[in-house]
């Protein structure tokens, strides 16, 4: 009966009786115009002035001092941890809550995660869990972070804004100064995400954003790298574009680079987006009351945004009584044509990272067993 009151409550707030998929794109006449411009240019690919304009939009937006465009978000990631040294046999802490895009970045660097649990309050990675484990296994040392057992270095904390709720960045950034390692943030789904009135993504020594076709606004696929350094931002653009040494005609490369160059084409797509995206926010942010009313009073909590936050609600969730009430949910949704999801699969429970190492994880293991995502594509905008 419940699953049949939620698909109700769905159908009418997208006041539709076809397929509700979780999250799609929104696009009207602009895309098309900027698409159109870019194929009439002939300039489709990395070269284009969508390119440049769509960078220097969200660095605008977001308050980062440089914003370098990237052709997904995992690609943006890979690049941020590259660029912050992170080498073969590192370990890096982060949460086993997330897209598994998180830790493949780290295993294609030959570095490894280290799983700390979750906040319950913000479903990210939790400072107090970070620093529990860091005394309990953890020491400074003249090179560093030393997770004691192994001898290996710890260099760096990836925390990611799950759904687009911003972590407790103050407390986090305060155990990274303590234990001297590097903060680089996932924030692939956090864009209009504010933490105390600052961006996400710009608070580490790196952020990562993702513009996938579910994302809040999207260029088709890809992603960009936020940094508040000047060079650092020179030093993005030019390993992301194969360590090409400026000429005219010559080509010399005097690094091993990566081709993660946007497309002008699904750059065109962005500026039109981004030209959207406080409309989109607000859309979301009203959807995200509605469904926090609906569930009030009722065996399900609403996940909401923490007090410290503006979150940009890019997925809505609530939280099951038990496994076997999610379960039904899920199986009686998804059956009535309204697309409802559980959380990821825990990082450690899958094949290439069930050896990692991790600390307690029971909050993580909580949201798995317990949590459902809710359609979340913006309403009426």
């Amino acid at each position: 009966m419940m699953s049949k009151m939620i698909n109700e409550f769905i159908r009418d707030l997208y006041k539709t009786n076809e397929f509700i998929p979780l999250h799609a794109p929104t696009f009207d006449s602009t895309e098309k115009a900027f698409l159109l411009d870019t194929i009439d240019s002939t300039f489709v690919s990395s070269v284009g002035k969508y390119v440049d304009e769509f960078e220097k939009r969200v660095a605008n937006y977001t308050g980062a001092t440089r914003a370098v465009a990237t052709t997904n978000g995992t690609a943006a990631l890979h690049t941020s941890l590259h660029l912050a040294d992170i080498k073969a046999g590192d370990l890096v802490i982060t949460q086993a809550l997330t897209f598994v895009a998180t830790c493949n970045a780290l295993f294609h660097l030959g570095a490894e995660p280290v799983f700390v649990d979750v906040s319950a309050n913000t479903l990210g990675l939790c400072p107090n869990a970070v620093d529990d484990f860091l005394e309990q296994h953890a020491v400074l040392s003249e090179q560093g972070c030393i997770h004691q057992k192994s001898g290996r270095r710890i260099k760096a904390a990836l925390p990611v804004h799950t759904f687009g709720h911003p972590v407790e960045l103050d407390a986090l950034i305060s155990v990274c100064e303590k234990w001297g390692i590097t903060l680089i943030e996932d924030a692939a789904e956090s864009l209009g995400s504010f933490y105390k009135g600052q961006h996400t993504g710009t608070f580490g020594l790196f952020g990562a954003i993702s513009f996938n076709g579910n994302k809040i606004i999207t260029t088709g696929g890809g992603g960009m790298v936020l940094c508040n350094d000047a060079a650092l931002g020179d030093r993005i653009k030019y390993i992301t574009t194969t360590a090409k040494v400026p000429h005219p005609y010559e080509f010399y490369h005097d690094e091993a680079g990566f081709n993660y160059r946007m497309p002008n084409l699904n750059a065109a797509l962005g500026c039109a987006q981004i030209e959207k995206l406080d409309t989109f926010i607000k859309s979301k942010r009203e959807l995200a009351a509605n469904y926090k009313a609906f569930f009030y009073n009722s065996i399900f909590r609403f996940v909401d945004e923490p007090a410290h936050a503006k979150s940009n609600f890019w997925l809505n969730a609530v939280l099951c009584p038990d496994q076997e009430t999610r379960d039904k949910v899920l199986a009686e949704t998804n059956g009535d044509g309204v697309m409802t999801r559980p959380v990821w699969r825990l990082m450690h429970r899958l094949p290439m990272y069930k050896n990692a190492l991790r600390g307690s994880l029971p909050n993580a293991e909580y949201f798995e067993a317990h949590l459902i995502n809710l359609p979340s594509s913006p309403v009426s905008v």
